[in-house]
């Protein structure tokens, strides 16, 4: 339920926060690489979708159809009779707060599955479906009291939610892939290529920084790299060589720390590249390898079996429009080279002109005058024919 009369004092704090950022934009260097305002405009959208109960219900709709069936994670059924946009009604629930470590230890919770079913949960959504659950603090997320021995969490509270367009799932995917096998080469380039940071950035230098920061990083096992840290890091690495903030992935990378803190608190062995590893591999061959032709196909399959009887008119068309191109330039490359002749022609009259009337002047003082006067008219003559030709 929406608390009544909670829209005057939101409006008062963002007014402040955008007040704040404008200043900020105005007062630091790194203004125009760290976009405040947009930041603030994002989380404007953010929090005013949630004062909207019937979006949230539509999310958590979306949120249940993409995980029907599935044995990791359970969504409410939504109430859409019984909901408004101050009032969402959803089934009950009975389960645990994941928080609650005593009580699901009590329950014989096999905790390292629950703990890696929360980060399959996650990449799911954010690699599969484009569409994840940006507010999984321990509050919005429980785990169901059935079957202890294979875990099932239980989401809440679809107010925030997250997506990504395939440029930016293809970014995190290749930069852990390319992070975690230690390729700072292709981590500088992705960077790079993907306009976060400046066209002229000097790879080498670049490259060089990010090994600066991360191989430290790999003295620990992988269990004990956090997942979070490693964004951070490449983030605050990137600062230096005036990498832009991008507002779409502040949501991703704040439910990134609660999926692997929680993962953390469950099982603290979580080890968290191994269980992410294979979605991102998935992800990448689906992208570009044999897979992502198959799909691609499938996906346009239908557009092709409706156009495909039109095939042989459009065809039809396109021969003659093309053949009415080829007339046309032919007419126009005629006209071309008549209107070349003729600019010759217009040229030579000239240059006679202007030898006639420059042996006006020469004969002007001579005993021909007479010559002189003819020779100017003659120069004047074949100026205007000269100007007539270029006039056509």
């Amino acid at each position: 339920m929406i608390r009544p009369d909670i829209r005057p004092v939101i409006d008062a704090d963002l007014k402040l926060m955008y007040r704040m950022a404008r200043i900020v934009s105005k007062a630091l260097p790194d203004a125009r690489r760290l976009k405040p305002v947009e930041v603030v405009r994002e989380y404007e959208k953010t929090l005013l979708d949630e004062l909207d109960l019937r979006r949230e219900a539509a999310n958590a709709i979306q949120l249940r159809r993409n995980f029907e069936g599935s044995e990791e994670l359970y969504v409410p059924e939504v109430l859409p009779d019984f909901s408004s946009e101050t009032l969402m009604v959803s089934e009950r629930i009975y389960g645990i707060q994941v928080s609650d470590i005593p009580t699901l230890e009590a329950n014989g919770t096999n905790m390292k599955l629950l703990a890696e079913r929360g980060v399959s949960v996650f990449f799911t959504q954010v690699f599969r479906d484009s569409f994840f659950h940006a507010d999984m603090h321990p509050g919005n997320v429980f785990v169901s009291y059935e079957h202890p021995e294979n875990p099932l969490w239980i989401g809440l509270d679809c107010g925030i939610v997250g997506t990504l367009n395939s440029e930016d799932k293809r970014y995190l995917a290749e930069n852990f892939l390319a992070f975690f096998n230690r390729d700072y080469r292709k981590v500088a380039e992705l960077h790079v290529d993907s306009g976060w940071v400046p066209m002229d950035t000097n790879v080498d230098e670049f490259e060089f920084a990010i090994r600066m920061v991360c191989e430290p990083i790999f003295a620990k096992p992988l269990c004990e790299i956090s997942f979070g840290h490693v964004l951070l890091n490449l983030f605050n690495t990137a600062r230096r060589f005036n990498m832009e903030v991008q507002p779409q992935l502040v949501l991703l990378q704040k439910t990134l720390l609660y999926v692997e803190g929680l993962g953390r608190q469950l099982y603290p062995q979580l080890d968290l590249w191994e269980t992410a590893k294979p979605f991102l591999e998935n992800w990448m061959a689906n992208q570009v390898g044999p897979q992502a032709v198959i799909n691609g196909i499938k996906e346009r399959a239908p557009f092709w079996a409706e156009k495909l009887p039109e095939l042989p008119e459009l065809l039809y068309d396109s021969l003659k429009q093309g053949k009415a191109m080829n007339q046309r330039m032919d007419s126009l490359y005629q006209g071309y080279r008549e209107t070349k002749r003729q600019h010759g022609t217009g040229k030579f009259l000239f240059g006679v002109g202007a030898t006639l009337i420059v042996c006006s002047a020469i004969l002007l003082d001579s005993p021909y005058h007479q010559l002189s006067v003819a020779s100017g008219v003659g120069g004047i003559t074949f100026w205007l024919l000269s100007w007539r030709t270029y006039r056509r």
